[in-house]
């Protein structure tokens, strides 16, 4: 991975610690499901009107639309009104990366290096250490809904691997952008049969004469705008030019910057165990997005297009890859 993609990749684990506190902003006034519509409706109304699709498979892009879109925050954002921790669900969704490096292996038949596998092993490690300290603040229930959350963020991550596999010279922030058309009906439809028919509604429609109004929306804005449009838009972008294995343990600093966002701002204290933890997932995920691999063939830069050649030298001179 070159140092501008790892930068794009730092940024997205910034965008994303920090969604964990507008997500729980926004569950305090809006109720979830309805919440996760809401979300992606705000970016899917001007995508269909001034954003053209993109020329890649419509399986991929429903499978990337109900995995990241769907699956993914309708489990996270119902976990954490049932009382997931802010922090805490910032680490359990995070299994989304060992998940997508089992779905890219079985599904993809991508190789995992054995020192690739020894980095991400170290960082499940360090989840295991955080979450063994702070499942005494969670419900079992919460727990598994996350976990649910990031198989959904995994399935979602082989819809975008594939979109790019398939489709070279697409632009990965129109998918993104047409990503957020695919869950806006089936989780309004969700809302109305879970949460009732009026609920949501009701709830949007007090968002201006109630206490949790204002900065729900913000949250909202937040959320669609610098969560999805570029945190999401940079991950397909990587997703786009990596294996599956290769991008997908960045997202194990998320929760560094979760629980540290959710300790100074809402007094979530993680102990000495839990930072422990975080250290030992950094290392393990440098570890597992920066070892050398075996040089590409020349079909699969072939694949990359015309317009990328350059950068697939400079690519290959610095850190060859498959």
């Amino acid at each position: 991975m070159t140092t501008r993609d790892r930068l794009f990749g730092l940024t997205v684990v910034v965008l994303w610690g920090l969604n964990f506190l507008a997500i729980r902003i926004g569950l305090d006034h809006f109720p979830p499901l309805f919440f996760a519509a809401l979300r992606f409706a705000v970016i899917a109304v001007p995508v269909l009107v001034f954003i053209p699709r993109p020329a890649v498979p419509v399986r991929w892009l429903l499978l990337y639309g109900a995995g990241f879109g769907i699956a993914q925050f309708a489990f996270l954002f119902t976990a954490m009104r049932l009382g997931m921790p802010t922090g805490l669900a910032s680490l359990v969704l995070q299994s989304s990366a060992p998940f997508t490096v089992v779905l890219g292996a079985v599904l993809l038949r991508e190789r995992l290096r054995p020192v690739q596998i020894a980095g991400l092993a170290v960082a499940v490690l360090g989840m295991t250490i955080i979450g063994a300290d702070r499942l005494a603040h969670a419900t079992l229930l919460p727990v598994l809904l996350t976990l649910a959350g990031g198989l959904g963020w995994a399935f979602g991550n082989i819809g975008a691997r594939k979109a790019g596999a398939d489709s070279p010279g697409f632009d990965p922030l129109h998918l993104t952008l047409w990503m957020s058309v695919v869950p806006v009906l089936p989780l309004l439809a969700l809302s109305m049969a879970v949460e009732g028919p009026a609920s949501g509604f009701a709830a949007l429609g007090s968002a201006f004469a109630t206490e949790t109004g204002p900065p729900a929306l913000i949250a909202v804005a937040y959320i669609a705008v610098l969560a999805t449009v570029c945190g999401s838009g940079l991950w397909t972008y990587l997703m786009s030019r990596y294996p599956a294995g290769t991008v997908a343990p960045l997202s194990l600093l998320v929760p560094v910057v979760g629980i540290a966002a959710a300790w100074l701002v809402l007094d979530e204290q993680p102990t000495a165990t839990a930072l422990l933890g975080g250290v030992i997932v950094i290392g393990g995920a440098f570890a597992a997005t920066t070892a050398p691999a075996r040089r590409r063939t020349a079909t699969h830069d072939a694949h990359r297009g015309a317009a990328d050649i350059s950068d697939a030298h400079d690519e290959v001179v610095a850190h060859p890859r498959r």
